[in-house]
């Protein structure tokens, strides 16, 4: 296999090559530092070789262009940095890194609650508002429309100050309607996400981008498209967009009927039935929230992180998706060259998994690796009362982390879980940096960048009743990898006791000082160095 020639490149004297992270019809992206500014991972798109023509590299640097005069205007839309042409007269352009998960991702195993649906379809609609407004293009106000919204140009990510945020990617065949231009019309897209009028060829505008949004709204909430053609061609899909009608919604869903009717309005034929902007579809989701009665039918459930649900929460979603879609997934996964994935998610998997047989059914709190279809998975495991659980679901986590090298290189793992009317709950977790599951568990944690919090109860020890996230930022992360290779070469000179103790004591100075950062955060997800 050939080698990538890019990888640990320095382009620009500036940018650092590492890992290729994406690749698609316009060339590929990889994940690079920043040397200029400190190592900061960013992220650099180069046109590909095949299409290195006057037009393409026009088409090029106008997406680079757009996606940095809309990313000064929204941060719901990836931001452009940096750009330029390398030695090899190759264009390429440097954006922020999006360590998250798209939308597409997302919805693999079970549709987006509501709650955090509402958040996330909010951050698509100011995203898409700022572009249909326009921004300043050669001296003109230019009108942007998207024309390829689609659950996998959506990331959602843990912001370190603004706690979940939905980004809307690849400008790459957006159209800028420029009122001075003629405007010549071609098909580009994607074929189940298109508006009729985008199927004819026709000039498009806003509302175009809208009933994508509507096909992909209907994705998030039930798993399934609300259209499917007979065939995966063109004019199959041609004759589902104009002649086809979206089934309503299980009822065992149950979703507002007012989200059933703004979804199908924007799923319309004709354009001027559908929401006339962005805005119309923010305000009506705005009042669909302050109808819903959140706490009652999901009771604890936390908009922050993928894998929260409850234990019933994953079953009933599981047994929507066996009764609702099955048949309809098929024809689907086919036309999206989605592949049906019969292994169960990480987040079911956790939650069927026991507390083991070896640990006393008492408040402790451990760390384990679980071994799942998509790889090994580092959790924190934690035994409460079930009142004690609830109260904790929905709050701010914190995680620090502490190494010790001697007598007994020993880290130090703090996750802190504060709400203002339950006050905090410290969970210390031990890890002994000489063991193989020691190492195992740090190193997983800093190449994921992140840990699952699963909780038990005492009442129903048998299986896992809630799961959260916790994010780690990156410096924590590289800490935790040179912890563990410091510790694979450092020689124990006492007692792994000691060392506990120790740490044990560095926390309690620290904990005044924690307690006081969390409560003065506004953050979900709160980290900070060791």
């Amino acid at each position: 296999m050939n080698k990538d020639t890019n990888q640990g490149r320095l382009l620009a004297n500036r940018y650092e090559l590492s890992e290729l992270v994406g690749e698609g019809a316009m060339g590929r992206v990889y994940r690079a530092k920043d040397t200029v500014l400190g190592g900061v991972i960013v992220a650099v798109k180069f046109l590909a070789q095949a299409l290195m023509n006057d037009s393409m590299r026009d088409r090029f640097e106008r997406e680079a262009t757009i996606s940095a005069l809309l990313g000064e205007k929204s941060i719901h839309v990836v931001r452009v940095k940096d750009y330029g042409v390398d030695e090899h007269n190759s264009p390429f352009y440097v954006m922020e890194f999006l360590a998250g998960e798209s939308i597409n991702e997302l919805i693999s195993y079970q549709p987006i609650p509501l709650k955090r649906f509402l958040i996330l379809a909010r951050h698509v609609c100011l995203g898409l508002e700022a572009a249909h407004q326009g921004i300043s293009f050669n001296g003109e106000l230019c009108r942007i429309i998207h024309r390829d919204i689609k659950p996998s140009n959506i990331i959602v990510l843990q912001d370190p100050t603004l706690g979940e945020v939905a980004k809307i990617l690849d400008f790459g065949i957006a159209k800028l309607i420029q009122a001075s231009a003629n405007q010549t019309q071609s098909f580009m897209g994607t074929l189940a996400y298109c508006s009729p009028e985008q199927m004819e060829g026709k000039e498009l505008d806003s509302r175009s981008d809208i009933y994508s949004l509507g096909v992909m709204m209907y994705e998030m909430l039930t798993m399934d498209m609300p259209l499917l053609p007979q065939n995966s061609s063109f004019g199959g899909w041609y004759q589902a967009h104009h002649n086809f009608k979206p089934e309503p919604f299980s009822a065992r869903l149950n979703l507002p009927e007012e989200l059933q009717n703004l979804v199908f309005r924007c799923l319309e034929k004709e354009r001027d039935l559908r929401p006339q902007s962005a805005r119309e579809i923010m305000e009506t989701l705005e009042k669909i929230e302050r109808q819903s009665q959140f706490g009652k039918t999901n009771p604890g459930l936390n908009i922050n992180t993928p894998e929260h649900l409850s234990k019933n929460t994953a079953k009933n979603t599981l047994d929507i998706t066996l009764n609702t879609t099955f048949s309809r997934h098929a024809t689907l996964n086919a036309v999206n060259n989605r592949t049906v994935n019969a292994e169960t998610s990480v987040t079911e998997i956790c939650l069927q998994t026991p507390w083991p047989q070896d640990k006393p059914l008492s408040k402790i709190v451990f760390a384990q690796i679980i071994d799942t279809p998509l790889g090994e998975v580092p959790v924190l495991c934690v035994m409460l009362e079930q009142e004690d659980i609830y109260q904790r679901i929905s709050c701010t986590r914190y995680n620090q982390f502490l190494y010790l090298a001697n007598p007994h290189p020993t880290l130090l793992w703090i996750t802190v879980l504060y709400n203002s009317e339950h006050g905090v709950k410290w969970l210390p977790c031990y890890l002994d940096l000489k063991s193989h599951k020691g190492q195992g568990i740090a190193r997983t944690m800093a190449n994921q960048g992140k840990y699952r919090i699963l909780f038990y109860s005492l009442d129903e020890p048998r299986q896992c009743q809630h799961i959260i996230t916790s994010i780690i930022n990156l410096r924590n992360c590289q800490m935790l990898q040179e912890w563990a290779n410091l510790s694979q070469v450092t020689k124990s000179l006492g007692d792994a006791k000691i060392a506990k103790k120790v740490l044990q004591q560095e926390l309690e100075k620290l904990k005044d000082k924690i307690l006081t950062k969390v409560k003065a955060s506004k953050l979900t997800d709160v980290n900070a160095g060791g």
